[in-house]
């Protein structure tokens, strides 16, 4: 079976014109049924490594080409630490193993990279708390079966970590694949402007979740959150100097920057300003820059280069954190369309996707070019938080798993193809089955490749320095 079937070009020139009438849902629905016969859905839980698969540490070597030194031992110690830590470090080997398995083709944007961390609170324009991805480093048009595969992988590995028995591991992957079958075909019936609309707050998010103890971590994360804004960030992160406020030092993970750098930083962030929608470059033009560090952030990000930038309004409490992080090629990209580039800044790929796969997203996206390297930049303190993946119990493990379902649907429909998709997944439990073999298989190669890296490390292979 090819590894993925070339549609016919249904599309075609769909979004270039308000003249042309698009296919029907009908059509397109029957197209994504017929697709079983192709790529049929059993096919999809499949998972052996092949005898040519690349050598692990050897990708993650090349993972590490271009980043800072002095943080790879950094980078290595996180992924080192657990099964998880790895398999969230390691999208490009993940990536190289999806390549080759049955897909049917249908290719919305996607995440690129949605595990089960890279789901989040932020704060929408309105300061309303909303759910959502919100890691799009290696975001890009490429197939939604990926964005599946690598989200249940991470649900049975973290279920595993947090001691739940391998049939619980089984029914949060269920959980999650049921529902993103379920939203997906509700989504592709509805009108278009209705399914951009569609959001997960923090009120329909409690509504949603049925496990006591899931609704508890809600709450809890949520508290957390909110108290995540610049104002807030002050003490924790600045001190008062001679010469004004300035980022505290925390060395490797945080540290100064020479004046130069800050100084083509702060006239990246002029260019910046050129990237936002009006009304909020000439609001951000009210800040001044005052202070520029380097932060360590994530855990696959490690290396890349990813700055806090501490600007004040007209008094000292009105400030603002930008963040300036490193874009670099999706690892998708290479198997979407090969070597040729689509994307003539990685930066605006990564804000374009995000607003394609979000609801709501951060007003201050933009990006900017610094020193020949490219960069997005967003809100550092923009109520970011987190469900704690490691505290949750198997019931609520199977309760998160199915809102990241969810969530992920609605992510695919706002971009293209979900009726394809709602056709071809249909209404059994087939899909479903499928993918709990492969998440299954796929976390034991996970715990295989761990074992490879932590084996590296002993022998000195690759520098590792272990998590604080």
């Amino acid at each position: 079976m090819d590894a993925h079937i070339v549609l016919p070009t249904i599309d075609g020139q769909s979004f270039a014109s308000l003249r042309r009438r698009a296919t029907p849902r009908a059509e397109r629905y029957a197209l994504g049924k017929r697709l079983r016969k192709q790529a049929p859905r059993s096919a999809l839980g499949e998972w052996r490594a092949p005898d040519d698969r690349p050598d692990v540490v050897d990708q993650i070597g090349v993972s590490h080409q271009g980043r800072v030194e002095s943080l790879i031992p950094v980078r290595v110690g996180r992924m080192a630490a657990s099964p998880y830590g790895f398999l969230r470090g390691t999208a490009i080997v993940m990536a190289q193993d999806l390549a080759g398995l049955p897909a049917t083709g249908i290719r919305p944007v996607i995440c690129g990279d949605a595990h089960l961390g890279n789901f989040g609170f932020y704060a929408s324009p309105e300061r309303d708390l909303v759910l959502d991805l919100n890691d799009f480093d290696e975001a890009h048009p490429g197939g939604w079966e990926w964005d599946l595969r690598r989200l249940t992988a991470s649900i049975w590995v973290a279920g595993r970590q947090n001691s739940a028995t391998e049939g619980q591991c089984e029914s949060a992957v269920q959980s999650c694949v049921a529902t993103y079958r379920e939203h997906v075909r509700w989504l592709a019936e509805q009108p278009l402007l209705a399914r951009s609309f569609e959001r997960l707050d923090l009120d329909r998010l409690h509504a949603t979740a049925s496990d006591e103890s899931l609704r508890h971590e809600i709450t809890r994360a949520a508290e957390r959150a909110r108290r995540r804004v610049s104002d807030r960030a002050l003490p924790r992160f600045t001190e008062q100097g001679e010469t004004g406020r300035r980022i505290v030092e925390e060395p490797p993970l945080i540290t100064r920057v020479s004046e130069a750098e800050a100084e083509h930083l702060a006239a990246g962030l002029d260019e910046y300003l050129t990237t936002l929608p009006s009304h909020w470059a000439r609001l951000l033009s009210g800040y001044t820059v005052v202070d520029v560090a380097h932060k360590v952030v994530g855990v696959g990000s490690v290396g890349l280069r990813a700055y806090v930038v501490l600007c004040e309004g007209s008094s000292a409490d009105d400030v603002v954190f930008l963040q300036l992080k490193q874009a670099r090629r999706s690892v998708v990209a290479r198997f979407v369309h090969g070597e040729s580039a689509w994307h003539d800044h990685q930066g605006r790929r990564v804000v374009e996707y995000q607003q394609a796969l979000q609801t709501v997203s951060d007003p201050l996206l933009g990006w900017t070019t610094v020193e020949g390297r490219q960069y997005y930049v967003r809100q550092f303190r923009n109520m970011k938080g987190a469900v704690p993946i490691d505290n949750l119990s198997a019931a609520a493990l199977t309760d998160y798993a199915g809102i990241c379902g969810r969530l992920l649907a609605k992510g695919h429909a706002r971009t293209s193809g979900a009726s394809m998709i709602g056709g071809y997944v249909g209404k059994s439990d087939t899909l479903d089955v499928a993918l709990s073999r492969f998440a299954h298989a796929y976390a034991d190669q996970t715990e295989r490749d761990h074992a490879t890296l932590v084996d590296a490390v002993k022998r000195g292979k690759l520098p590792c320095e272990p998590p604080t």
